[in-house]
């Protein structure tokens, strides 16, 4: 396995362990990156726009088009990081 899949993966895990939840949009910042990382661009159909929540995660993971699956996944473990330490 490896360096940054371990820590993606670790990152993964210490995104549950936040002191405090994350406003909303931190919140599609990290789901966003994180869909990206593992699933990489986003070719889902648009949900209806009276669906807001899934509208808005469709929204934050399509933003992230065209980032390669490391580089989103360092962006995903930055941004724990730095959320983990304040």
């Amino acid at each position: 396995m490896s360096t940054l899949q371990s820590q993606f993966e670790s990152a993964e895990a210490n995104s549950k362990l936040l002191s405090e939840k994350p406003d909303n949009p931190t919140l599609l910042k990290i789901y966003g990156l994180y869909k990206q990382a593992t699933q990489g661009d986003n070719t889902e159909k648009k949900p209806s726009f009276s669906d807001i929540v899934a509208r808005a995660k469709w929204d934050a993971w399509t933003s992230r088009k065209g980032l390669s699956t490391d580089q989103a996944k360092q962006q995903y473990i930055d941004l724990i990081e730095q959320l983990r330490n304040g």
